[in-house]
């Protein structure tokens, strides 16, 4: 008679095997598809006590433990001001999963609070500054975040909605500040929906936002309240129901983007206009006459 498996233990084997093919491969196809990982790294996998990032930590665990280049991981969880239960939640989670966190403390949600444009926007790069600076103390080259293909499609409309710009959520990138530092998105190809459904297989729950303004976002009638990205994230929930195929028509036109047809675009922070664009291109082919 086989003995009954633990929670992690049945939380591991359901990512490997009963969701293998919509949250393991994805995720390994993401860090080969844009490397993300090399051999000798030290990742920070940055927790916030939400769905996203703790599959994130259990993925790299797994990958941790049967990659042949190793990799060393640490699980770095920053507390901006939970409340105590809201911090218990995810200690408990991390202790159920067998996830030996870090938790450093932080007064982000003191300051964010306290600014009525952008709160969020504020919040998240000052997250990112306080990840980036503690893991960068523990040894760490890279952090790991737990943005999905879901998040990626939705700040792309985000951008092009709300920003004027055709933009997107990088699957890497170096950071300015802090030099010799990476972030790193491995669930880049992987879609919320199967976060969403490996979380309620396994019975977890976890931690929200935690803050005052994912609060008002709950309570709103609409289930949107303030924030965009939700508003984003219902609007591709409502096009995907007479186009299924839509988000994987969008994720594959943000590794296509043909430059030649734009009127503009920008390069490594310098804007090409029209006429300096126009004369970069040169003269075009039939073929390409013919596609435009």
């Amino acid at each position: 008679m086989s003995r009954e498996l633990t929670p992690q233990e049945a939380a591991e084997r359901s990512l490997i095997k009963k969701y293998r093919k919509e949250l393991w491969n994805p995720f390994i196809a993401a860090v080969k598809r844009y490397e993300l990982i090399a051999p000798g790294d030290r990742i920070a996998v940055c927790i916030s006590g939400g769905k996203d990032s703790m599959v994130l930590a259990k993925l790299m665990q797994e990958l941790q433990r049967h990659t042949e280049q190793p990799f060393e991981l640490v699980f770095l969880v920053m507390d901006p001001g939970y409340a105590p239960a809201n911090r218990a939640l995810i200690e408990e989670n991390a202790a159920r999963l067998g996830i030996p966190i870090t938790v450093f403390r932080s007064d982000i949600f003191d300051v964010a609070y306290q600014v009525e444009k952008n709160p969020c926007y504020l919040c998240a790069r000052m997250r990112r500054g306080f990840l980036y600076s503690k893991a960068q103390e523990l040894g760490c080259n890279k952090i790991a975040l737990g943005h999905h293909l879901s998040d990626v499609l939705e700040t792309t409309l985000l951008g092009l909605f709300y920003g004027a710009q055709l933009q997107t959520m990088p699957p890497k990138l170096r950071s300015r500040n802090f030099p010799g530092m990476e972030l790193i998105r491995p669930l880049y190809c992987v879609h919320e929906d199967a976060i969403i459904a490996w979380k309620n297989y396994n019975g977890l729950r976890f931690l929200q936002c935690a803050c005052r303004f994912t609060e008002e976002r709950d309570g709103a009638a609409d289930g949107v309240g303030e924030s965009k990205r939700q508003e984003m994230k219902l609007l591709l929930r409502e096009l995907k129901k007479t186009n299924p195929n839509i988000e994987k028509s969008m994720f594959r036109a943000i590794h296509g983007v043909q430059l030649d047809t734009f009127p503009g675009f920008k390069f490594r922070g310098r804007a090409f206009a029209f006429p300096e664009a126009y004369n970069l291109r040169g003269a075009s082919s039939a073929e390409d006459e013919a596609a435009l």
